[in-house]
């Protein structure tokens, strides 16, 4: 799986673009309590200075704008996230130094984006933000009153500690939260994600898809004869062999790739922006890798279901994992130990719900 310095995994990936759409409302108000406060500031400041600050605000929106819509398009969206971010960090340095620097009203005004750093980056993401934050107030603050700050410290050491104590304090909020969700959609023993977080994701591939227009690939994987596994050498061999395989999964996924269970025993990968050709050659690699060596100390082989929604349709996930599941009780009556592609003409039609089947599908 592709990481970054400022993400560890994809699962971190995922809970920041779930943030920054939580975020995206709340930063858009935020900015216009920015706006209004200006406006009443103009008796007092001009309307030239108010003016040159609206126009910063403005530009912070678009930058923020413009990172949200190039998240759904490129392998790595933090890093276009903290750019976003980065540059809204600079706009309100500019501020302050048109604003009088150590004396400017706009000083904490760079404590509001480090609360959001916590929301989206991990500890080295927001280490590196809060450093950021730090410098470029510092030479906002000396570009104007260097010797008033060499004079007296705290015009600066204030602002600087206020800064930092509003990283601290909203990275331990976060942490707790994420812990706290991490409990409600990790499955604990493979650390895959579970059917909880899988219907979320779909219902937000979905509305991506009728805006990008791009298929999704779903693939849906079984572990064959997994129930002998338990039944000769214990469950606590079976657990090995899960976590070893879910281990396995995770390294080949790309950045937008994700892994599921679904089930005792049973898989899936959503494939955003892959067809069905593209989805089988990512399965055939899967069932390559998987079945390359011992996993969990046992040989063990897996039979894999493939579909993908098509070009210019609105992905549906239940079509989709109908078809999936039922290529993938075709490769288990087949005999087992390899992938098949969903024929989307016959597949539900000849199988049946694909729920129901579930239960009564040979391991």
């Amino acid at each position: 799986m592709a990481d970054s310095w400022l993400l560890r995994d994809g699962m971190d990936r995922e809970r920041m673009l779930d943030m920054d759409k939580r975020i995206q409302p709340l930063r858009t108000a935020a900015l216009g309590v920015l706006g209004v406060t200006l406006a009443f500031g103009i008796p007092w400041m001009g309307v030239r200075t108010i003016g040159a600050l609206l126009i910063a605000v403005v530009v912070a929106g678009v930058f923020f704008k413009i990172a949200a819509s190039k998240t759904d398009v490129v392998d790595k969206p933090e890093y276009v996230l903290f750019a976003g971010w980065a540059g809204s960090e600079l706009l309100i340095a500019i501020c302050i130094v048109i604003t009088g620097g150590a004396t400017s009203p706009a000083l904490a005004w760079m404590a509001i984006p480090v609360v959001t750093l916590s929301a989206r980056f991990s500890t080295r993401g927001v280490v590196v933000g809060v450093v950021t934050t730090l410098v470029l107030l510092i030479a906002a603050i000396c570009s104007r009153n260097f010797d008033t700050v060499i004079d007296n410290p705290m015009y600066a050491g204030a602002s600087l500690a206020t800064v930092i104590s509003v990283a601290i304090l909203s990275t331990a909020l976060m942490r707790s939260d994420v812990e706290h969700r991490t409990e409600a959609v990790i499955d604990p023993l493979t650390g895959l994600l579970n059917r909880t977080a899988l219907r979320n994701r779909t219902i937000e591939l979905s509305q991506r898809s009728a805006y990008t227009a791009e298929p999704v690939g779903v693939i849906v994987a079984d572990i064959d004869h997994f129930k002998r596994i338990n039944d000769r050498h214990g469950h606590s061999v079976g657990d090995a062999v899960l976590k070893d395989i879910a281990y396995v999964m995770r390294k080949e996924l790309r950045a937008f790739d994700l892994a599921y269970r679904i089930g005792g025993e049973e898989f899936l990968v959503l494939l955003p922006g892959a067809n069905s050709e593209e989805a089988k050659e990512f399965a055939d690699e899967l069932h390559k890798v998987l079945g390359a060596a011992p996993r969990g100390g046992q040989n063990v082989t897996m039979s894999f279901g493939v579909s993908a929604s098509r070009y210019g349709d609105i992905f549906d996930y239940d079509r989709i994992f109908e078809y999936a599941d039922a290529a993938l009780y075709l490769a288990k009556n087949s005999g087992r130990d390899q992938v098949r592609v969903a024929d989307e003409e016959k597949s539900v039609a000849g199988a049946g719900g694909g729920f129901a089947r579930h239960a009564s599908r040979a391991n």
